[in-house]
């Protein structure tokens, strides 16, 4: 076995407005990164389109009919100051969650060991009626719910690790006792949520919060002393990740201090969790990161380690 990379030109699209952070330039510089001769087992598929009844397993249908009725003929429309809809939008988010629901399925029927999905837009924003964040839906969450549903998983982990806290992921698996979310996030920082209070509807919620200028040897710290012991007590069949590489010190949104090997010592742990529960099985998928140089170092070391474990 060994590790996927699904992605889609469609993601590719120009999807916010000039001069907006989530630009297609994020992921033409992954795709550049991956694109070196190290890279090159990498099994590379196309991101399929999702299907409704994908949407619905965290988004009511009525939403999903409205955001479907509401994308214009040309040009886009704002949906809050950050995220924007458009034809173009709509079929980029599809291919976002399609991304997720066949990299859980590839894992789970175990035709590779993890995946990695190089979509956007982003998802861990998106509540259940409300796109938000540039994400217009919840990407992992839906990730996490085919596991449950049509896999028949008992215990699914999500673990987030971009600079922002996952709001909408939290939201959406709020009730959902099968699953640990686990986010860890600068704070204070939009979008203002992340309490250590919050703890689910079944003590499934746990958020680390990370003061500004936390770095490499301070996040290690604050994973070994609150994550790993909470992963390995919940001791997951599959392990999820929303893997936001904004908390890179080069990062223009937020103000941590991490670098492309605190994320790769972060994947190393994620993955010796999945060892040790889940047979290996990990998918991880794009959130933030708004450096070009930064995103493209930091996925690349991401995506080394998974490869690492793959085989």
């Amino acid at each position: 076995m060994t590790t996927a990379l699904l992605t889609h030109a469609d993601c590719l699209a120009q999807l916010t407005p000039p001069g907006h952070l989530e630009r297609a330039e994020r992921l033409q510089a992954i795709l550049e990164a991956l694109s070196e001769s190290e890279f090159d087992a990498l099994i590379r598929l196309e991101a399929p389109l999702a299907e409704l009844a994908h949407l619905t397993l965290v988004h009511p249908a009525a939403h999903v009919a409205r955001i479907m009725a509401s994308v214009p003929d040309t040009g886009m429309v704002a949906l809050d100051p950050d995220t924007f809809l458009s034809r173009a939008m709509l079929q980029a988010a599809l291919r976002a969650v399609g991304a997720n629901v066949a990299a859980v399925d590839l894992v789970l029927a175990g035709k590779v060991r993890n995946a990695f999905c190089a979509v956007r837009p982003p998802g861990h924003h998106a509540e259940a009626a409300r796109p938000m964040g540039f994400c217009l839906f919840g990407n992992i969450a839906i990730a996490a719910k085919r596991a449950l549903e049509h896999h028949g998983l008992s215990r699914v982990a999500i673990v987030d690790f971009d600079v922002h806290h996952g709001n909408g992921t939290e939201a959406l698996l709020w009730d959902e006792a099968r699953t640990l979310f686990i986010s860890t996030h600068q704070s204070p920082l939009w979008p203002g949520s992340g309490s250590v209070s919050d703890r689910g509807a079944h003590q499934n919620v746990l958020n680390v919060p990370l003061a500004s200028g936390t770095d490499g040897p301070a996040y290690r710290a604050a994973m070994e002393r609150h994550v790993l012991p909470a992963l390995d007590a919940f001791a997951p069949e599959l392990v999820l990740i929303s893997a936001g590489f904004d908390a890179h010190h080069a990062d223009p949104l937020a103000n941590l201090a991490l670098n492309a090997h605190d994320f790769a010592w972060a994947t190393e742990m994620l993955c010796d969790i999945a060892d040790d529960h889940a047979q290996g099985r990990v998918v991880s998928t794009l959130e933030g990161g708004y450096d070009l140089d930064a995103l493209a170092a930091s996925v690349a070391a991401h995506v080394t380690v998974l490869m690492e474990r793959g085989e």
